[in-house]
C-alpha cells in the first residue's frame, strides 16, 4: 500500500519526503497491521477510522466507497493530514478496512502550506473535513472533490495526491481479498484475532520486566508564538505488573497559539514511546496497545478542545510528549532510553506565485537534526526523529519544483551533546527566494530549551534561524550576521532574501570523560567536534589525542 502511495503521489511531499502512512483494520476497526512510517500518523489513525465508521456504519457502505476526513476533533491530527478509509467486502459484508494518511502541502487557510505559525483558531488553518464519502461505488464524488479543491491553493496537486491515496487503499483491498480467497474468511479472521492477542502477550511480558512504581518527568515547550512561554508538559508513568498508565495531569492549559494537541496525537506519541522502551519488534496492532492506559485532562495542550489552533500540536507538541514520557521511563530504567533528540520538526513553509508560469505554489518540509546518544552507541546526525520519520526534500527536486534555491546544507559542528556516547549533530539548511515575493512560515521548538542529556551526558545545542536581506545574500557565510528569527514566525520575503535554519543537536549519554580519546579524535577529523570542544567538554588536550585515526575510517 505504502509503496503504491509513494509511487503514484503527485507532490514532492509524498513522493520524495514520504510524509504518509498506511494501515489495515479489521471489521471492528481494530488495527491489525501497519507500514512502519510516520509514528504520529499511525498511533492516531485508529481514531480517524473509528470516526469514519461512526459516521458511515458498515450497512451504509458499498464496494468502491472511500471515506475522507481530516477534522482533528473527530479523530484527526491536524488539517494537512488527510485520512482515507476504504471498506473491504466479502459477500456483501465489510470484513476489514484499508486506510492511509498523507500530509498535503496545502489545504487552504490563512497561510500557504497550511502550517501557520501565527494561527489562533482552527478556522485559520485550512479546510476542515468531517467524514465524507469522497468515492462512491468506485467513482469520485465530484461535489465533495470540487468543494475541497475550491479551498486550496494547489488543486491539481491535491487531486493527484487524493487519487494516489485511493490507489493505495485499492492495493490493500486487493491483497486482503487474495488472503480471503487463499485461506477462507473464517481461518483468516481467526488468524487476525491471534495476531492481536500475540502482540498483547508480548507487550504484557515486556511491561512486567520493568520495575513497578510511579515515575515522573516534565519538560516545556518554548512558546506558542503568542507570548506565552515555557508551557509545561508533565507525565507520571505508573508501571503495575503487566500494565502501564500514563497520566498528563499538571500539563498546561490549551493556549492561544497553534501548539495545542488533540488526544489522538498525545495517544500516538505515548504508544510510540511504550513500543520503544519495550520491544519495537512486537507487531504493531491493537493488541499491543491494550495494556496501555492514557489520561490527558481535557482543555490542556495535550487534549485540546475546539476551536483551538492545533497544527503545531501534531508537529511539535507530539515531540515534547515523546520526550517527557521517555524521560519518565528513564527514571525506571535508563538503559532502555536514549538522551533527548532534537525533538522538533522544524517546519518550513514557503508560498507565493511561481514566476516561471504564474501559478500558485506551496512548499512545505520538515528538517532533520540530532538523534540522542544511547547506551552503547552514538546518536545519529541530521535525521528526522521520533514522531517524524520522513526523508528530506532533495535539493535537486526542491529547486526544480519551486522558485527557491538551497545555498547551504551541512552538519552543525559541535551541536551534539558530549557524552560517553555523543549526541547526533543538527543541520544547517539555507533556502533563498528567487525572482518573486513569498510568504515564509516557520514553526519550530528547542530554541530556548536544549535537548537533555542522560546519565551524565551533556545537552545538545539549541536551534536557531536567521533571515538575510539583499541580492547578494545567496553567498552569505557569516554565522550570525542576520536577523535572528523566533521559533514561531511568519515573514514576507522579497527576491534575494534567504532563510537559514539551524536545527538542534541531541543530548549525549553517559559521562563525557569516559569517551575514548580515539573516538574524540575521530570526531575531530570528521568535523563533528572541534578541538576546543574536546578540551572543554571531554577534558582532553591535543597531547592526549592520537595523532590520527584516518586509517580506521
Amino acid at each position: 500500500m505504502n509503496a503504491n502511495l509513494i509511487r503514484t503521489g503527485y507532490s514532492p511531499n509524498i513522493k520524495e519526503r514520504r510524509d504518509c502512512s498506511c494501515a489495515l483494520f479489521d471489521a471492528s476497526a481494530e488495527m491489525i497491521s501497519q507500514a512502519e512510517n510516520m509514528p504520529v500518523h499511525l498511533g492516531s489513525m485508529p481514531f480517524s477510522v473509528a470516526s469514519a465508521i461512526e459516521r458511515f456504519p458498515p450497512d451504509t457502505l458499498t464496494p468502491g466507497d472511500a471515506v475522507l476526513l481530516n477534522d482533528p476533533f473527530r479523530g484527526g491530527a491536524h488539517l494537512p493530514d488527510l485520512t482515507l478509509v476504504t471498506p473491504i467486502f466479502v459477500a456483501d459484508e465489510v470484513v476489514a478496512y484499508a486506510a492511509n494518511r498523507a500530509h498535503h502541502a496545502d489545504v487552504g487557510g490563512a497561510r500557504a502550506g497550511s502550517v501557520a505559525a501565527d494561527s489562533t483558531e482552527i478556522y485559520q488553518e485550512g479546510i476542515r473535513i468531517p467524514p465524507v464519502k469522497l468515492f462512491e461505488g468506485g467513482q469520485v464524488n465530484e461535489t465533495a472533490m470540487e468543494m475541497i479543491l475550491a479551498n486550496v491553493r494547489t488543486p491539481d496537486e491535491r487531486r493527484g495526491d487524493l487519487r494516489a491515496q485511493q490507489a493505495a487503499n485499492e492495493t490493500g483491498r486487493r491483497r486482503f481479498e487474495e488472503l480471503v480467497d487463499k485461506y477462507g474468511r473464517e481461518q483468516l479472521e481467526a488468524a487476525l484475532a491471534e495476531i492481536k492477542d500475540y502482540s498483547e502477550r508480548r507487550m504484557r511480558a515486556e511491561l512486567a520486566s520493568l520495575p513497578d512504581g510511579a515515575f515522573y518527568f516534565e519538560d516545556v515547550l518554548d512558546d506558542d508564538g503568542r507570548g506565552n512561554e515555557d508551557l509545561l508538559i508533565a507525565a507520571e508513568v505508573v508501571v503495575d505488573g503487566d500494565v502501564v498508565t500514563v497520566d498528563f495531569d499538571g500539563t498546561a492549559a490549551q493556549t492561544e497559539g497553534p501548539i495545542n494537541a488533540v488526544f489522538a496525537v498525545t495517544a500516538s506519541a505515548t504508544y510510540y514511546v511504550v513500543r520503544c522502551v519495550t520491544d519495537p519488534d512486537i507487531p504493531p496492532n491493537h493488541g499491543c496497545y491494550r495494556p496501555i492506559d492514557i489520561h490527558a485532562p481535557e482543555g490542556t495542550i495535550v487534549n485540546a478542545t475546539p476551536p483551538a489552533a492545533v497544527v503545531g500540536g501534531n508537529l511539535e507538541t507530539s515531540q515534547r510528549v515523546t520526550d517527557v514520557v521517555l524521560g519518565a521511563f528513564a527514571e525506571a530504567d535508563p538503559d532502555r532510553v536514549l538522551a533527548g533528540c532534537q525533538s522538533t520538526m522544524n517546519n518550513v513553509t514557503f508560498g507565493g506565485t511561481d514566476p516561471r508560469d504564474g501559478t500558485p505554489y506551496a512548499f512545505y518540509e520538515t528538517q532533520g537534526g540530532g538523534f540522542g546518544g544511547r547506551d552503547g552507541k552514538d546518536g545519529m546526525d541530521g535525521v528526522h526523529v521520533h514522531m517524524s520519520n520522513t526523508m528530506n526534500t532533495p535539493v535537486e527536486v526542491l529547486e526544480t519544483a519551486y522558485p527557491l534555491r538551497v545555498t547551504r546544507y551541512e552538519f552543525r559542528e559541535d551541536s551534539g551533546g558530549a557524552g560517553q556516547f555523543r549526541g547526533g549533530l543538527g543541520l544547517r539548511r539555507d533556502i533563498g527566494v528567487h525572482d518573486h515575493r513569498a510568504t515564509f512560515s516557520f514553526l519550530a521548538e528547542r530554541h530556548r530549551h536544549a535537548p537533555y542529556g542522560l546519565v551524565g551526558g551533556l545537552h545538545g545545542t539549541m536551534g536557531e534561524a536567521y533571515l538575510y536581506h539583499g541580492t547578494d545574500v545567496f553567498d552569505q557565510t557569516d554565522e550570525t550576521d542576520g536577523e535572528k528569527l523566533p521559533p514561531k514566525t511568519v515573514r514576507e520575503l522579497t527576491s534575494g532574501d534567504l532563510v537559514s535554519i539551524r536545527t538542534p543537536g541531541a543530548g549525549g549519554y553517559g559521562d563525557p570523560t569516559a569517551r575514548s580519546p580515539e573516538a574524540v579524535q575521530r570526531d575531530i577529523e570528521l568535523g563533528k567536534i572541534s578541538l576546543e570542544t574536546a578540551t572543554a567538554e571531554y577534558g582532553l588536550s591535543a597531547s592526549d589525542l592520537p595523532t590520527s585515526t584516518s586509517d580506521e575510517q
